[in-house]
C-alpha cells in the first residue's frame, strides 16, 4: 500500500508498488500504460517478463464491434474477478471502519491511520467462520 498526496497519479506510483517477483500485475484503469513509462518494471528477479493486466476504460469496450465487445467483456471479468479478492479489504475498511473521507491532518497522519485500519481489516477478515475451514 501507498499514499500519496491528492496530486500524484496512481500510475506515477507502479513501480514503487511492485516487489519485481511479481509475474502479472493486474490494475484499474487508472494504471493504463503502466508498463510503458520509463520507471516500469518489466521483468521480474527471476528474468521473465510481467504481465501488466490493467482494466480497459468502458469507452474502449464501446469501441469494438458485438462480437468483439463480447470476448472483451469476458476478459475483462475475467481481470477483474482477481482484482476482487484485494479489494475486498478496501470495502472493509470503507464500509466497517468507516473510512470514506480524509482529512487535512498531513500524510504521515493519515498513512498511520490507513495501516491501522488495513491491519484491522485484516483481523476482521481471518475471524470470519467461512474461512476457517
Amino acid at each position: 500500500m501507498k499514499a500519496t498526496s491528492a496530486n500524484a497519479h496512481d500510475v506515477t506510483q507502479t513501480s514503487s508498488l511492485l516487489t519485481g517477483e511479481e509475474e502479472a500485475a493486474y490494475g484499474d484503469s487508472a494504471y493504463l500504460g503502466a508498463d510503458k513509462r520509463e520507471d516500469a518494471i518489466i521483468r521480474n528477479k527471476a528474468g521473465r517478463k510481467i504481465k501488466y493486466k490493467i482494466n480497459r476504460r468502458p469507452s474502449q469496450l464501446k469501441a469494438l464491434n458485438k462480437s468483439g465487445r463480447y470476448a472483451a467483456k469476458k476478459v475483462e471479468h475475467a481481470k477483474a474477478s482477481i482484482r476482487t479478492k484485494v479489494e475486498h479489504a478496501f470495502g472493509v475498511v470503507k464500509k466497517q471502519l468507516r473510512f470514506r473521507k480524509t482529512r487535512y491532518r498531513g500524510l504521515r497522519k493519515q498513512i498511520a491511520k490507513l495501516n491501522i485500519m488495513f491491519a484491522l481489516a485484516n483481523l476482521l477478515l481471518a475471524d470470519r467462520p467461512c474461512l476457517a475451514a
